[in-house]
Protein backbone atom coordinates (compact mmCIF):
# COMPACT_ATOMS: atom_id res chain seq x y z
CA UNK A 1 0.00 0.00 0.00
CA UNK A 2 1.38 3.45 -0.84
CA UNK A 3 0.53 6.20 1.42
CA UNK A 4 0.43 9.41 -0.39
CA UNK A 5 3.07 11.89 -0.73
CA UNK A 6 0.86 14.77 1.07
CA UNK A 7 -0.23 12.67 3.86
CA UNK A 8 3.48 12.06 4.37
CA UNK A 9 4.05 15.73 5.04
CA UNK A 10 1.25 16.29 7.02
CA UNK A 11 2.24 13.05 9.09
CA UNK A 12 5.79 14.74 9.59
CA UNK A 13 4.75 18.08 10.78
CA UNK A 14 2.34 16.61 13.26
CA UNK A 15 5.04 14.28 14.74
CA UNK A 16 7.53 17.55 14.64
CA UNK A 17 4.99 19.67 17.09
CA UNK A 18 3.93 17.03 19.19
CA UNK A 19 7.65 16.70 19.56
CA UNK A 20 8.16 20.41 20.20
CA UNK A 21 5.72 20.23 22.29
CA UNK A 22 6.92 17.37 24.85
CA UNK A 23 9.99 18.86 24.93
CA UNK A 24 9.04 22.57 25.91
CA UNK A 25 6.96 20.70 28.37
CA UNK A 26 9.75 18.85 30.34
CA UNK A 27 12.02 21.65 29.56
CA UNK A 28 9.58 24.49 31.96
CA UNK A 29 8.64 21.55 34.42
CA UNK A 30 12.34 21.11 34.60
CA UNK A 31 13.42 24.50 35.63
CA UNK A 32 10.20 25.18 37.63
CA UNK A 33 11.30 22.35 40.11
CA UNK A 34 15.06 23.33 40.02
CA UNK A 35 13.65 26.76 41.32
CA UNK A 36 11.32 25.29 43.94
CA UNK A 37 14.02 23.06 45.29
CA UNK A 38 16.71 26.69 45.09
CA UNK A 39 16.35 30.18 46.29
CA UNK A 40 16.51 31.41 42.36
CA UNK A 41 17.32 34.95 43.77
CA UNK A 42 19.37 36.47 45.40
CA UNK A 43 17.46 37.35 48.53
CA UNK A 44 19.71 36.98 51.28
CA UNK A 45 18.63 34.14 54.05
CA UNK A 46 19.31 34.35 57.75
CA UNK A 47 20.27 30.74 58.22
CA UNK A 48 23.14 30.67 60.96
CA UNK A 49 23.04 29.46 64.43
CA UNK A 50 25.06 30.64 67.39
CA UNK A 51 26.50 27.56 69.84
CA UNK A 52 29.46 28.01 72.60
CA UNK A 53 30.44 31.58 70.43
CA UNK A 54 30.70 29.65 67.36
CA UNK A 55 28.91 30.85 64.29
CA UNK A 56 27.33 27.72 61.91
CA UNK A 57 25.84 27.99 58.87
CA UNK A 58 24.10 26.08 56.78
CA UNK A 59 23.73 25.24 53.23
CA UNK A 60 22.37 22.35 51.20
CA UNK A 61 24.39 20.84 48.14
CA UNK A 62 21.79 19.20 45.77
CA UNK A 63 21.15 20.15 41.93
CA UNK A 64 22.92 23.53 43.17
CA UNK A 65 23.05 24.92 46.79
CA UNK A 66 20.56 26.56 48.84
CA UNK A 67 20.13 28.95 50.01
CA UNK A 68 22.10 30.92 47.63
CA UNK A 69 22.27 34.04 49.51
CA UNK A 70 22.84 33.84 53.32
CA UNK A 71 23.19 36.73 55.89
CA UNK A 72 25.77 35.58 59.12
CA UNK A 73 27.29 38.06 61.85
CA UNK A 74 30.55 39.26 61.23
CA UNK A 75 33.52 38.92 63.84
CA UNK A 76 32.64 35.73 65.17
CA UNK A 77 34.09 32.29 64.89
CA UNK A 78 32.44 30.91 62.00
CA UNK A 79 31.90 27.24 60.81
CA UNK A 80 29.79 26.60 57.38
CA UNK A 81 27.64 23.17 57.24
CA UNK A 82 27.40 21.54 53.71
CA UNK A 83 24.69 19.07 54.17
CA UNK A 84 24.39 16.52 51.10
CA UNK A 85 21.86 13.94 50.75
CA UNK A 86 22.13 11.89 47.12
CA UNK A 87 23.93 14.46 46.17
CA UNK A 88 25.60 12.98 42.65
CA UNK A 89 25.89 16.54 40.87
CA UNK A 90 28.64 18.82 40.34
CA UNK A 91 27.53 20.91 43.32
CA UNK A 92 29.82 18.25 45.07
CA UNK A 93 33.07 19.63 43.88
CA UNK A 94 33.03 22.39 45.89
CA UNK A 95 35.72 25.67 46.06
CA UNK A 96 35.95 28.54 48.58
CA UNK A 97 38.76 30.20 47.11
CA UNK A 98 38.67 33.16 49.31
CA UNK A 99 39.68 29.94 52.22
CA UNK A 100 41.86 28.49 50.05
CA UNK A 101 39.19 25.30 49.93
CA UNK A 102 38.96 22.73 47.08
CA UNK A 103 37.13 19.48 48.03
CA UNK A 104 34.68 16.52 46.95
CA UNK A 105 31.97 16.47 49.13
CA UNK A 106 30.48 13.05 50.22
CA UNK A 107 27.59 12.02 48.49
CA UNK A 108 25.66 12.09 52.11
CA UNK A 109 26.67 13.66 55.08
CA UNK A 110 27.56 16.83 56.40
CA UNK A 111 30.87 18.69 56.18
CA UNK A 112 32.23 21.05 58.43
CA UNK A 113 34.75 23.85 57.31
CA UNK A 114 36.07 26.69 59.34
CA UNK A 115 36.30 29.85 57.92
CA UNK A 116 37.23 32.39 60.54
CA UNK A 117 35.99 35.17 61.59
CA UNK A 118 34.72 37.51 58.62
CA UNK A 119 34.76 41.22 58.76
CA UNK A 120 31.78 43.41 58.05
CA UNK A 121 30.59 43.79 54.82
CA UNK A 122 32.73 40.32 53.84
CA UNK A 123 31.19 38.16 51.12
CA UNK A 124 32.30 34.63 51.41
CA UNK A 125 31.81 32.88 47.98
CA UNK A 126 31.07 29.31 47.39
CA UNK A 127 30.91 27.74 43.74
CA UNK A 128 31.30 24.54 42.32
CA UNK A 129 34.43 23.41 40.38
CA UNK A 130 32.55 23.25 37.05
CA UNK A 131 31.18 26.99 37.89
CA UNK A 132 27.56 26.17 37.22
CA UNK A 133 26.24 26.66 41.27
CA UNK A 134 27.25 29.03 43.40
CA UNK A 135 26.43 30.50 47.17
CA UNK A 136 27.10 33.65 49.00
CA UNK A 137 27.36 34.15 52.67
CA UNK A 138 27.23 37.99 53.54
CA UNK A 139 28.59 39.13 56.60
CA UNK A 140 26.94 42.28 58.89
Amino acid sequence: MKISNGMNKSASIILTVALLITLGIIFIGDSESRGNTNTATNEAVQNSVIKDGVQYVTVSAKGGYSPRVSMAQADIPTKLIIKTDGTFDCSLSLVIRSIGYQKILPQTGETKIDIGSQKAGDVLQGVCSMGMFSFQIRFN
